[in-house]
């Protein structure tokens, strides 16, 4: 997976590590440090990016400074599974630009050996978070 980040890269090698509900365990580390949106930035309904493809409510707002971007999420803690891969993701990602982001693989995951501890309609879900992110990135700074 060379078109990882470096983080994100390293993350995806913890992973690769874990074995069975070891894989869910390390994921919900990961839920456990997501930070909750900051006060600067607006959550309003007008402002909210909403992943429709997950079951549960996810809200991606995006932050831009000098052509890069960063990610923020807001995810409710009954969603453990999708607060952990979007954990992951900022973790992972961090501030970047929108090159770095569409360069990553949609189904990156699989190098995590999530699919075998995660039913196909989560990963279904997990995969149209990173999908949302590319078009927030590809619509720019607007």
């Amino acid at each position: 997976m060379s078109d990882l980040p470096q983080r994100l890269a390293e993350i995806v090698e913890d992973f690769s590590l874990c074995v069975g509900r070891e894989k869910l365990e390390y994921l919900l580390e990961f839920a456990n440090k997501l930070p909750p949106v900051p006060e600067r930035i607006d959550t309003s309904e007008t402002n909210a990016d909403e992943v429709h493809e997950c079951m549960s409510p996810v809200f991606i707002y995006p932050e831009w400074q000098d052509g890069k971007i960063f990610y923020h999420f807001d995810i409710p803690e009954e969603a453990p599974t999708v607060r952990g891969y979007a954990s992951v993701l900022q973790e992972g990602i961090g501030w970047t630009t929108p090159e770095e982001i569409q360069k990553i693989p949609l189904e990156f995951y699989l190098g995590m050996g999530l699919q075998q501890v995660l039913t196909g309609q989560r990963l279904h879900g997990i995969t149209a978070v990173l999908a949302h992110m590319k078009q927030l990135a590809a619509n720019g700074n607007s």
